[in-house]
């Protein structure tokens, strides 16, 4: 009997090693399902493609859930019903900007990268730059989309600042790049990376949902053992081989954190769910946001945790 396949979208960075470990561990086809694992250039692809069914679990910034939940994604997309079912990440957002660029004062007039205006972490670097008093007046917000295109971007010259996760933090850092600032230093907890679905998919194919639960924790509890690290930094290097190995230990460092990378269990933080919508109650344009189950259900990660 063939296993039901998932065709899942991540953005791309280190917090996917689970998923490579999973994968290349067995443990996805182990708990009765075929994972395909797929890299998003931008949060609209990922949300246009997830609502058309193309793919049906998507790794994604918590805040894109409650923007698309909100009708405020980057792109208009209609009954939309995405939630998240898991955690992944606290995260930590990285304010790396060129060489030349040392303080705050330094950004007035500024082109910032970002993956969208209004969703993702862009609501992290509005609190980042407001708190150091900069208003929208004194810099231009660029859309440019994931990770690896707002740091070549960055790096090329073309903007003087974006926000990054690892690998691409260290990176950045060890080619000459400073961080101005991260989303650690001004947020005491923040749901970064969760896992969604839509809810009619979910419904309808609910032990295939538990089953990328059981595989990717399974992969979780592996990375996070120290006792792995040698071989779990072996296996991100092979997945992702724009990390060199004189950066590998400080984005292993960061990932093994939960204050910066992966949140153990894959819990929902939250805490750092409220943070999440106290920004975009500020940022966004729908108002006041405080019922954290309009964009969470935790009943099949519930079911296979006990």
């Amino acid at each position: 009997m063939s296993k039901p396949t998932i065709d899942l979208i991540c953005f791309p960075g280190a917090p996917n090693l689970p998923i490579f470990a999973a994968l290349k561990k067995g443990w996805f086809d182990e708990a009765g399902v075929s994972v395909n694992m797929n890299t998003t250039p931008n949060s609209a692809f990922q949300a246009e493609n997830l609502a058309a069914g193309k793919f049906q679990i998507a790794g994604t910034a918590f805040d894109n859930v409650v923007a698309y939940q909100e009708g405020q994604g980057a792109v208009a997309l209609k009954d939309t019903d995405f939630f998240a079912f898991m955690g992944a990440t606290q995260v930590e957002l990285a304010f790396i900007t060129a060489p030349q660029i040392k303080s705050y004062a330094d950004l007035k007039g500024a082109s910032l990268a970002l993956d969208a205006l209004s969703t993702g972490f862009a609501f992290c670097l509005y609190e980042m730059l407001a708190k150091n008093g900069l208003t929208k007046a004194d810099y231009q917000m660029v859309p440019v989309g994931a990770t690896p295109a707002r740091w070549e971007s960055v790096k090329a010259g073309q903007h003087v600042g974006t926000l990054t996760i690892e690998p691409f933090t260290s990176i950045a850092r060890n080619q000459g790049f400073h961080v101005l600032d991260t989303s650690t230093n001004i947020f005491p907890a923040y749901q970064g990376g969760a896992f969604a679905a839509s809810r009619k998919w979910a419904t309808s194919n609910p032990e295939t949902l538990k089953g990328f639960i059981r595989g990717y924790l399974k992969g979780l509890e592996w990375t996070l053992d120290p006792a792995n690290r040698e071989e779990a930094t072996a296996i991100l290097l092979e997945n992702m081989p724009e990390i060199k190995p004189q950066v590998a230990g400080a984005v292993m460092n960061s990932l093994l954190s939960p204050r910066s990378g992966l949140t153990p269990k894959a819990a929902m933080l939250m805490d750092g769910v409220n943070t999440v919508l106290d920004l975009r109650s500020r940022y966004g344009s729908g108002g006041r946001l405080s019922e954290p189950s309009k964009y969470i259900d935790l009943s099949y990660y519930a079911a296979v945790v006990g």
